[in-house]
């Protein structure tokens, strides 16, 4: 196993890399095209406005080998916050396309009534909804909790899809999966337990080839 972390300039890269050591892992900050011909695993993080990490990352070279490895399943990769919404085919919050690696758009959050403060931030409860390798430490009916900053979310096409749900003005995708993608709204890398918890079963899940 490889992990690497995609190295684009923006996202909380520091914080991953050592929530990723306390449970054992060691990590890759890559920002190379060739630092990612062994990564069998990849990390995306994100944070700030859409557009502004599109463009980052397109201008990193590390797009195209990134989404290569993922689509001939060499990879499998995990999206975390703005990462998240970069694998959806786009957001209102930018003009930028989307990876279009997961089957779902970016939406912002509405309160009609204003009774909740946007940005959504602080501890939520995240429920799982399906049994997935990426969960698989969280047990429904207990409380499993992480840590949230954003402003908009992930609407996804498919239901099917969802991993994770979390209440927020209303019921939205904390996490979806299909095949060897995957995406999380929260920041496991300030979750404590519960981000540990889930890079733990990304390191474990097992290859999709």
């Amino acid at each position: 196993m490889n992990i690497a972390i995609i190295n684009y300039g923006i996202g909380n890269l520091g914080s991953v890399v050592n929530m990723l050591k306390k449970v054992g892992l060691s990590s890759r900050l890559v920002s190379t095209v060739n630092d990612l011909d062994l990564a069998t695993k990849i990390i995306l993080p994100g944070v700030g406005a859409f557009d502004s990490c599109m463009n980052a990352l397109n201008k990193s070279g590390l797009r195209e080998k990134m989404v290569q490895k993922v689509q001939n399943k060499e990879a499998t990769l995990l999206g975390i916050c703005v990462g998240y919404q970069m694998l959806t085919t786009g957001s209102e919050e930018g003009r930028e396309p989307g990876l279009s690696l997961l089957p779902a758009k970016t939406v912002k959050f509405v309160d009609p009534a204003k009774k909740f403060k946007i940005p959504h931030m602080g501890w939520n409860e995240i429920v799982p909804v399906v049994k997935h390798p990426l969960t698989k430490f969280f047990e429904p009916g207990a409380d499993n909790r992480a840590y949230f900053v954003h402003s908009y979310c992930v609407q996804p096409y498919d239901q099917t899809n969802v991993i994770l749900t979390t209440n927020y003005i209303h019921d939205f995708a904390a996490a979806m999966a299909k095949d060897n993608v995957m995406g999380v709204q929260f920041h496991p890398e300030k979750s404590h337990r519960y981000g540990m918890n889930l890079f733990r079963a990304f390191a474990e899940m097992q290859s999709q080839s």
